[in-house]
């Protein structure tokens, strides 16, 4: 299948719970991940993360979809559009 460009933005509620849990779905996932911003807001107590990837529908999808699933996790992501002759 055909990877594309695209990008992750979450926002990660209750760091202290859920950090873990997050960072260890993106190490699986370390191979698609291009770069990745991560900026806390203490006050809050959350995170947003932006990652940037290069990816199939399906990799985005199970990595999207296993973060979504993590409590407190909100996700949205975009990829670029396919290319055509």
């Amino acid at each position: 299948m055909e990877t594309r460009l695209g990008f992750v933005g979450l926002i990660v509620e209750d760091r202290e719970q859920n950090a873990a849990n997050v960072n260890t779905l993106l190490s699986e996932f370390g191979d698609i991940i291009l770069a990745r911003t991560g900026v806390p807001c203490p006050r809050r107590n959350c995170s947003a993360i932006t990652l940037v990837i290069d990816a199939t529908t399906d990799q985005l999808g199970s990595l999207t979809g296993r973060l979504g699933r993590v409590r407190g996790v909100s996700v949205k992501s975009m990829l670029s559009k396919k290319q055509t002759d």
